[in-house]
């Protein structure tokens, strides 16, 4: 930000490593126009700050023991409609990065960029855009002119590679959904051939990382 305000904008700080925290906070209070009014570790701790300072934006890590960033960025969203919400991951997937935007984030910053980039995330979120790590760009680009293969899956194959994210076994999965093992074996025979993937362990791979958000 270029101008000193005479009201800062107000930050709250949310991720679960207090050393993370630490850093963020020495080097966004040293810019003009920022302040940070408080840090959090976990979802409860996050919301309750924004209930007490309802601040201007909430710069938010996705991977948080208990409800993960994009599920609390959608809470953010229903409660908290003013404060915006920027992420802050490790995580270069683009299908977190569309559910974060999906859930109500304005923007989304890898850790790993440059300070000066955050600093123009967090300042372009404030004047109401939105804004997106340079190395992210091109990939996101590529990802809205392919499909993804999840669009190809139905929902019961969608329910099912969820479970199998989970670590359930096919006679599990059945019993949780009605189905018979049988029945249960034939999704994941079509799971393999619609995602063009070859071993199970491939699969259970590709389930992790593709789990839907709860």
């Amino acid at each position: 930000m270029t101008d000193i305000s005479p009201n800062p904008a107000r930050l709250i700080l949310v991720d679960d490593h207090p050393l993370v925290r630490d850093g963020l906070r020495a080097r966004l209070e040293a810019v003009p126009g920022f302040t940070v009014v408080g840090e959090a570790g976990n979802a409860d701790e996050a919301i309750a700050l924004a209930c007490g300072h309802r601040p201007d934006l909430v710069l938010m890590d996705v991977g948080m023991n208990g409800m993960n960033g994009i599920t609390l960025a959608g809470v953010f969203h229903e409660r908290f409609p003013d404060i915006r919400v920027l992420m802050l991951s490790m995580h270069d997937n683009i299908e977190y990065v569309t559910q974060a935007i999906q859930a109500g984030a304005s923007g989304y910053v890898l850790k790993d960029s440059p300070a000066t980039e955050i600093i123009r995330a967090i300042s372009a979120v404030l004047g109401g855009q939105t804004f997106f790590s340079a190395a992210l760009g091109v990939r996101m680009i590529h990802a809205s002119a392919a499909p993804s293969p999840l669009a190809r899956l139905t929902p019961r194959e969608r329910n099912i590679l969820d479970a199998l994210a989970e670590g359930l076994s096919s006679k599990q999965i059945a019993q949780r959904n009605g189905l018979s093992v049988r029945t249960v074996e034939t999704h994941r025979l079509n799971l393999k051939r619609k995602l063009d993937i070859d071993g199970q362990a491939e699969l259970i791979k590709f389930a992790v990382e593709h789990r839907s958000k709860k």
